[in-house]
């Protein structure tokens, strides 16, 4: 059974979705970052959600462009139109669409309201636990220990 962006976010028991303001400074964003030990932040207005910051914008949009964390916004250097998924999405889905797209994190937005999102690395750890549980259920199989 191929899991769902639902389940890994039942998993992941995220309380608060860590979400900055368009007008925070790059330096807030980043400072936010640090202290959650994350690698990207998502950009909403009030309830909306408008973009997403990442590592990899401020290397490419800060730093390599003489930037200043301090005087620039994210809503200047955000991601934005973004791809989001569903919870009914699978993680095959996510991995695919990480994959032909390039980018590591996804929101998770449904009817509009914003669920979460899902990292690559939740991606690879779901893969990884569904080959463990198909593994164990086959070597259960094969020593006649259990039944499929």
């Amino acid at each position: 059974m191929t899991t769902t962006v639902r389940q890994i976010l039942q998993k992941k028991n995220i309380q608060k979705i860590i979400t900055v303001s368009p007008e925070q400074s790059i330096l807030e964003a980043l400072g936010l970052m640090a202290e959650k030990d994350i690698s990207a932040v998502l950009v909403t207005e009030g309830e909306r959600l408008v973009g997403i910051f990442t590592e990899r914008d401020y290397a490419r949009k800060v730093v390599l462009k003489g930037r200043t964390s301090k005087d620039t916004k994210v809503g200047e250097l955000m991601t934005q139109n973004l791809l989001t998924v569903s919870p009914s999405h699978t993680v095959d889905d996510v991995m695919q669409i990480m994959t032909d797209n390039r980018f590591r994190h996804l929101p998770v937005v449904e009817k509009g309201v914003l669920m979460g999102i899902v990292t690559i690395g939740d991606a690879v750890k779901t893969v990884i636990d569904q080959q463990a549980e198909t593994i164990k259920a086959l070597s259960g199989y094969i020593s006649g220990e259990m039944s499929i």
